[in-house]
């Protein structure tokens, strides 16, 4: 598809040629014509003055100039002065007395009748040939040629120059909204002159200021919300120690524990950069091995094995290193707080079939149930959260979350994730 800069240029060479063209071939067409009445006129110049010259019994010599007409006298009795030249079909005709013009042998010629005193009628003969009717007419062309060409290339400079100024206004109001996309809410445009682009420009600006206010202000509530609620949890959980029944304590103790956790979940995301959107890059095995490395302490502590399997080539995926960091954090917490610690632990990552990569992470644990990735939905008592946090990198990357049975024997998430961009 061709770019705004070159339609414009296309469009002005377009409009540029039709108006040349329009202007410059009816003026050549002129100048042939006059050029070739030009030299017209000074063989009938020629052939009048030599004519009475002819009338007067004066013979003109055999001469053939190098810039004029050709002139012959044709005389009744059979002479020819001049420059020697057949005796054609227009000279027999002009000496019954007609002066004429005629074309001959691709010129012209001038034929003019003289009445002599003795000796019957001559004939004055002034041609002009084609070399004489043309003269300077290729060399006006040429130039006329050339100044079709430098007012097309005038044209064009002067369109390139105004589309390399617009496209860049353009190009400057795109690399910010890219800037945007990609989670810089600082991100401004510098309005140029051209109206249009300028209130397109201050707009976008004002969507930033105002998404980056909504955004901020949300975080605080959430935030602020989730510490409010830490009071009444903790006055919760005194009243619970209170209960009798050892039964009814324990399930109450569960639930409180599940609604603090989920409190805590809540600062914590509240409390997360705003993801990097389209622009972010990553390498997935890099912040696989790290976060492996990082649990894998706690995992010989407990005497659960850890298993990973990673490629030796970088996988490049489309999330911020940060976001894939809590993902797989948060889902290898899932592992850890909902199985057995002796039970085995796998973290698996391949390339993707189209580009981007796939991590799974498999436990042998119990497993959950299919519909575990809702928001706010476990099958341990847990905040379902972990889950919901993996499913919005993966689909904010382009790919999708995958739950069901693992290899060994438990619980297997699979993340899909896109290319960058």
């Amino acid at each position: 598809m061709m770019s705004v800069r070159g339609q414009l240029n296309a469009l002005v060479a377009a409009t540029t040629t039709l108006v040349l063209l329009a202007f410059l071939v009816p003026l050549g067409l002129l100048l042939r014509r006059a050029a070739e009445d030009r030299a017209i006129a000074a063989a009938n110049a020629q052939a009048q003055s030599t004519a009475a010259l002819v009338a007067l019994g004066q013979v003109p010599e055999a001469v053939e100039p190098d810039d004029g007409p050709l002139v012959t006298v044709f005389f009744a009795d059979g002479r020819v002065a001049g420059v020697p030249a057949p005796r054609s079909d227009s000279v027999a005709l002009a000496a019954t007395g007609r002066a004429f013009i005629a074309e001959y042998a691709g010129g012209v010629e001038v034929l003019v009748p003289v009445q002599r005193l003795s000796g019957g009628t001559a004939v004055v003969r002034a041609y002009a040939p084609e070399w004489l009717l043309h003269r300077g007419v290729t060399r006006t062309w040429i130039v006329l040629g050339l100044l079709a060409l430098a007012l097309s290339g005038l044209g064009l400079l002067l369109a390139d120059r105004l589309g390399r100024r617009l496209v860049g206004s353009v190009a400057a109001l795109a690399a910010t909204a890219d800037r945007l996309a990609a989670g810089d809410l600082a991100a401004r445009f510098e309005p140029g002159t051209t109206p249009e682009l300028r209130r397109v420009g201050l707009e976008l600006n004002r969507l930033a200021g105002r998404i980056q206010y909504l955004l901020t202000a949300a975080r605080e509530e959430a935030a602020d919300l989730a510490h409010r609620l830490r009071t009444p949890v903790a006055a919760l959980r005194l009243n619970v120690d209170t209960v009798v029944d050892a039964g009814d304590r324990a399930r109450l103790t569960a639930d409180v524990d599940a609604l603090a956790r989920l409190v805590d979940e809540v600062i914590r995301t509240a409390r997360r950069p705003i993801r990097e959107g389209a622009g972010a890059s990553a390498d997935l095995v890099l912040v696989a091995a790290e976060r492996v490395a990082f649990w894998s302490a706690l995992a010989e502590d407990v005497g659960r094995p850890v298993e990973s399997v990673l490629p030796e080539a970088a996988v490049l995926v489309r999330a911020s290193p940060e976001d894939l960091a809590a993902t797989l954090d948060a889902l290898l917490e899932n592992v850890f707080s909902h199985t057995a610690d002796g039970a085995a632990l796998r973290v698996e990552v391949t390339p993707g079939p189209d580009g981007g990569g796939v991590v799974a992470v498999e436990d042998a644990g119990p497993g959950f149930p299919a519909d575990s990735t809702r928001r706010g939905v476990s099958a341990g008592g847990s905040t379902g959260l972990g889950l919901d946090i993996a499913r919005r990198t993966a689909e904010s990357s382009g790919g999708a979350l995958h739950t069901g049975a693992g290899r060994l024997g438990g619980a297997r998430v699979e993340l899909q994730l896109g290319p960058p961009a």
